[in-house]
């Protein structure tokens, strides 16, 4: 599964880029949200490979359930992608959008790829190993190393989202005494704190499950958790929920 993973985040990645470099128009979604051609084609390449696959596994991916197409059963395991995470990067000339691919079962993100094909960066992760990926001009692997989380020391180097940082945010970061901030878009910040780059991401802002799992699943990986501001492991596969829509993610604490 992981290959095919890599596989596919590898080919949108292709098609992300040959979008970005030919430029196209941003529409808007009903939550003012971008999203772009680059978006479209990401998902069509994802869905195709992964329905072809893996026919029996339901797949919620950030495009299709925008337009309301979501499964109606996800008690077992499911694929979460997002086809195009840092949207707005991409639109703006950022370059730290991802791909990213997702096996969630019950609840939790088991595998995941996550693919910054604008920097070439990748990083994968399964239960018990995690890897950053070396990727040549052809798309192609052609190197691997195991990756895993350091033990953190202060000064701790606290990784923010450079498009959606919020008050509670900054006030976190302040709390934890002096700290070496770093700003980068995507899904990219749980690869950091996986590929011990990093410490600590705290999230005060919105997200969706898309938005993260695929990240979480590295993180996890390589040693780290994801957890609610109660402590508890952030889960997925949240549908009725009463305090907001499904899918839709609580603040959350990542870190070594």
């Amino acid at each position: 599964m992981l290959e095919i993973f890599e596989r596919l985040a590898l080919a949108a990645g292709r098609e992300v880029m040959r979008v970005f470099h030919a430029g196209c128009a941003v529409d808007r979604k009903s939550d003012s949200s971008p999203v772009t051609e680059a978006d479209r084609e990401s998902e069509k390449i994802i869905l195709a490979g992964l329905r072809a696959a893996f026919p029996d596994i339901p797949c919620v991916a950030e495009e299709e359930a925008s337009a309301g197409i979501v499964p109606p059963d996800l008690d077992g395991a499911f694929f979460l992608i997002d086809p195009l995470d840092g949207t707005k990067e991409f639109v703006n000339r950022r370059t730290d959008f991802t791909v990213n691919i997702a096996l969630i079962r019950h609840g939790v993100p088991e595998v995941g790829v996550v693919f910054a094909p604008c920097t070439g960066r990748f990083f994968s992760g399964l239960p018990g190993r995690a890897e950053s990926l070396e990727i040549d001009g052809d798309y192609k692997i052609v190197g691997r190393r195991p990756i895993s989380v350091r033990t953190a020391v202060a000064p701790l180097a606290v990784v923010a989202s450079r498009s959606h940082n919020t008050p509670e945010t900054e006030a976190y970061i302040r709390n934890l005494g002096a700290a070496e901030i770093v700003s980068v878009g995507s899904s990219l910040k749980f690869c950091l704190l996986a590929s011990a780059e990093a410490d600590v991401y705290p999230r005060f802002g919105r997200t969706m499950e898309w938005d993260t799992a695929a990240g979480d699943a590295v993180l996890r990986a390589a040693g780290g958790m994801t957890r609610t501001l109660d402590g508890q492991p952030l889960v997925y596969g949240k549908r009725r929920q009463s305090d907001d829509e499904d899918f839709a993610n609580p603040h959350f604490i990542a870190s070594a």
